[in-house]
C-alpha cells in the first residue's frame, strides 16, 4: 500500500464503492469512519484500514495528507470545518451541507487557511460533456437525469438522503448540481438568474422526487435542467437526454448513449457514447492522486460549487412557486 495518508469520513455514502478500487490503488488509507461501523466493514477490510465511529478520532491521526468527506449533508461543513483547521486537504462530495451559508463559510475558511479542496463534479469532462462541446458554448441547453426511486436509498443504508433536515432536499440537491455544474462550466459563467419547479407527487415523500430549473445567464443564454427519482428500480438505473446548441450546430445524447451533431453547415456525424456516470468516479481519484501537491490544480474548486448550489438553493427558497429569483 502506498500513496498519500488519508482518511475516509461517512464512507457508507452510496458513491464510495465507485471510488473504492482507485483509493485502493493510489492512497494509502489509515482511517474509515461511518456512524454505523456494520455498514463500511467491508470497504475498510478492502484497504486494510481500522474503522472508527467518531470521525474525529481520524482527523487527529498524524501525518494525514488527505481527506475525502462523505456521510449526511448536515455534518459535511463541521468535518470540512475540521480539516481546514488542521490544515488537511480534502475531496467532499456536493452539496457540502444543507445551506448556501455552510458551503459558503467552508470555501471561505479554505480560501484563508490555503487548504486545497475538491468536489467530484464528475460529469465535467465525461463523454457526454466532451460531445455536447461541439456545438460550441451553449446557447440553449436542455438536461434531463431521471435517477431511480427514492426507495434505493433505504436500501443501500443511506436512508437519511429521504429527510430533508439531514439532507437539504431531495433529487435536486443530489442531482442538479452535476448538471448546472456542466452548463456554467460551458458558458463561462458564475451568476445565473433561476425559475425552479420542484415535487414529491410520485413518491409522497418528505423529500422532492422531480425539479425543473430554467437558468439563464445575464447575456441570455439558457439551459433547462430536469431531475428525479422518478425511474423505476431497474438495471437501466437511470433515463437521460441531453441537447445543446451553440453557434458550431447542434448535439444531442439520448439515454442508450446514441448521440448525433449536426453542424452549422448542416452535416450530423453520430457515434455511440457511454452515458453511466458511475465509471466517472475512478478516473477522478486518479486525478485527485496526480494533483495533491499542486492543490487539486484543475479540478472543481469550492467557488465552483459554491456558484453551482446558489441557483440550487435559491430553488429551494421557492419551492413552490415558479417565482424568477435575482
Amino acid at each position: 500500500m502506498s500513496g498519500p495518508r488519508t482518511i475516509i469520513l461517512g464512507a457508507s455514502h452510496w458513491h464510495t464503492p465507485l471510488y473504492a478500487n482507485a483509493i485502493a490503488e493510489v492512497h494509502q488509507v489509515v482511517g474509515v469512519s461511518d456512524d454505523d461501523v456494520s455498514l463500511v466493514q467491508g470497504l475498510a477490510d478492502g484497504w486494510g484500514a481500522p474503522v472508527e465511529a467518531d470521525w474525529r478520532k481520524l482527523v487527529d491521526l498524524p501525518d494525514i495528507a488527505l481527506a475525502y468527506v462523505f456521510g449526511p449533508h448536515d455534518g459535511m461543513a463541521e468535518k470540512c470545518l475540521a480539516l481546514i483547521d488542521r490544515g488537511i486537504p480534502f475531496v467532499v462530495e456536493k452539496p457540502l451541507g444543507t445551506s448556501l451559508a455552510e458551503l459558503s463559510a467552508v470555501r471561505k475558511a479554505a480560501d484563508a487557511a490555503g487548504v486545497p479542496a475538491t468536489v467530484p463534479l464528475i460529469q465535467r469532462g465525461g463523454p457526454t460533456d466532451r460531445w455536447l462541446a461541439k456545438a460550441g458554448r451553449p446557447t440553449y441547453q436542455r438536461i434531463s437525469f431521471i435517477a431511480g426511486p427514492p426507495s434505493r436509498y433505504v436500501d443501500n443504508g443511506n436512508a437519511w438522503m429521504l429527510d430533508p433536515a439531514k439532507a437539504g432536499g431531495g433529487c435536486l440537491a443530489n442531482l442538479g448540481p452535476h448538471f448546472v455544474d456542466l452548463f456554467l462550466q460551458g458558458c463561462d459563467a458564475t451568476t445565473v438568474r433561476v425559475q425552479s419547479r420542484l415535487s414529491s407527487t410520485l413518491h409522497g415523500g418528505d423529500v422532492e422526487d422531480h425539479a425543473s430549473l430554467i437558468i439563464t445567464t445575464p447575456e441570455g443564454r439558457e439551459a433547462i435542467v430536469e431531475v428525479g427519482y422518478a425511474f423505476p428500480g431497474s438495471p437501466l438505473k437511470r433515463y437521460c437526454s441531453y441537447t445543446s446548441v451553440g453557434d458550431a450546430g447542434y448535439a444531442s445524447v439520448d439515454s442508450d448513449g446514441s448521440a448525433t451533431f449536426t453542424a452549422a453547415d448542416g452535416i450530423t456525424e453520430s457515434a455511440t457514447i457511454d452515458v453511466d456516470s458511475d465509471p466517472l468516479y475512478d478516473p477522478f481519484v486518479r486525478r485527485v492522486a496526480q494533483t495533491l501537491e499542486d492543490g487539486f490544480q484543475g479540478l472543481p474548486t469550492l467557488a465552483q460549487l459554491e456558484d453551482v448550489m446558489r441557483p440550487i438553493w435559491q430553488a429551494y427558497d421557492d419551492q413552490h412557486g415558479g417565482r424568477e429569483h435575482a
